[in-house]
């Protein structure tokens, strides 16, 4: 039963979050293996059961401050239930796996198409293992042989508990993103599919503001919405330059509220693979950073141009910030109650990958104590998790959570 809402509305970081997307850790998760974690984008393999335990709890905390939860495979097996969906779906997937044999791919469709919704829904997250396709006696070309040792037909998708990183609504619209790493592709396909056919985005009222078919990557993780005028867009290991002046541009066409992008550099490594790994906003004037790279940021304000944005470099963060949201000050809250060996800790742990749940409320991990008590301090409502299994893929709250409707300021 899908609960009736409003169409996407988010016009800031700190609205009274209503709505969301959560994705909970699945079967996915229990195909990581040593050898494969670099490809899959994970430094270690989490343990399943408490994963999803503490996933429930996350979950729970938002249900408890009167947000509705929306689950991507429940929305993804709605749409399979039409079977043309479900048939494109299923052709799309494959015939982007590379598999190299075209026998292979059609006996591969065949298979799929006579599971039911909700058993593809979860193949498509969490892979189609070797195993478990019938043995099947057929030609085999030199791809099969070269991909013998290799466990999947279909590659699981266990990054996509971090919903923020394949879409953003912003506004009324939703930008689909170029992921960065083919590990995570697939994800933004599906988030299309759920554009396209799922109810709860009411295509006709939402305006797509970017697609996971441009040239030029970007992601979620790097979009703030510091207000409804103004957007903040990390330049990042994931973000490029060009895909943030296409969005800004589109955002520009698209959305009359929206008079400026802020874009932040920042180190393009791991560590800080995002802008909301080092940056969030939890107040309507205080933002929570990472001190080791307070000092490593760069500023450019983007505005509407005929042909391109006009990009003005900007003198620091904070004078760039106070200007935009029109603001007397801001106030940058360090992590790690900044001290330099713990901040570093903490941020490892994604201390600074705040939640904001409603102005001056978030929602963090509860092992980065003090960092939390940092907050608290700067008179923020600390709501806690448990997060010892879930910080393993290398994500916080936010990155756990794709916000759907936020009351207006």
């Amino acid at each position: 039963m899908i609960e009736k809402i409003p169409f996407l509305n988010v016009r800031s970081e700190i609205g009274k979050l209503r709505a969301v997307m959560l994705h909970r850790p699945g079967k996915e998760l229990e195909r990581l293996t040593p050898q494969y974690l670099h490809e899959l984008l994970f430094d270690d393999i989490p343990w399943l059961k408490k994963m999803q335990k503490e996933h429930d709890g996350f979950a729970d905390k938002l249900r408890g401050r009167g947000c509705v939860v929306y689950y991507y495979e429940e929305m993804l097996e709605d749409i399979m239930k039409n079977k043309e969906v479900k048939k494109r779906l299923i052709s799309e997937v494959v015939e982007k796996c590379g598999m190299g044999n075209d026998q292979l791919e059609k006996l591969i469709k065949d298979f799929l198409i006579e599971k039911s919704a909700k058993e593809v829904a979860e193949i498509l997250i969490a892979g189609l293992h070797k195993k478990d396709f019938p043995n099947v006696k057929r030609k085999k070309r030199l791809a099969d042989y070269i991909k013998e040792a290799y466990p999947f037909y279909v590659n699981p998708l266990p990054n996509l508990y971090f919903t923020r990183d394949p879409g953003a609504v912003i506004g009324n619209g939703l930008s689909i993103h170029a992921m960065r790493t083919n590990a995570r592709k697939r994800e933004t396909m599906i988030l299309k599919y759920l554009y396209d056919f799922h109810p709860i985005f009411k295509k006709e009222h939402t305006p797509l503001l970017y697609d996971y078919n441009y040239k030029y990557p970007i992601e979620g993780g790097d979009i703030l919405i510091l207000a409804e005028n103004v957007i903040a867009i990390g330049c990042s290991e994931r973000t490029s330059a060009r895909g943030i002046e296409d969005l800004s541009m589109n955002l520009f066409q698209k959305d009359e509220k929206i008079k400026e992008v802020i874009a932040i550099q920042i180190p393009f490594t791991r560590a800080y693979m995002h802008l909301d790994t080092v940056f969030t906003m939890v107040d309507y004037d205080k933002f929570t950073i990472y001190p080791g790279v307070e000092d490593r940021l760069r500023a450019f304000r983007i505005t509407p141009a005929k042909t391109c944005p006009k990009v003005e470099p900007m003198n620091d963060l904070k004078t760039t910030l106070k200007k935009a949201l029109n603001l007397p000050a801001v106030v940058f809250i360090q992590s790690g109650g900044g001290d330099e060996v713990t901040a570093a800790r903490e941020q490892w742990n994604d201390s600074t990958n705040t939640l904001a749940i409603a102005p001056g409320v978030v929602i963090t991990y509860d092992r980065n104590e003090a960092s939390n008590d940092t907050l608290r301090k700067h008179g923020i409502e600390v709501i806690e998790i448990e997060g010892s299994e879930l910080v393993r893929g290398r994500g916080g709250p936010r990155c756990m959570s794709m916000p759907l409707f936020r009351e207006t300021l």
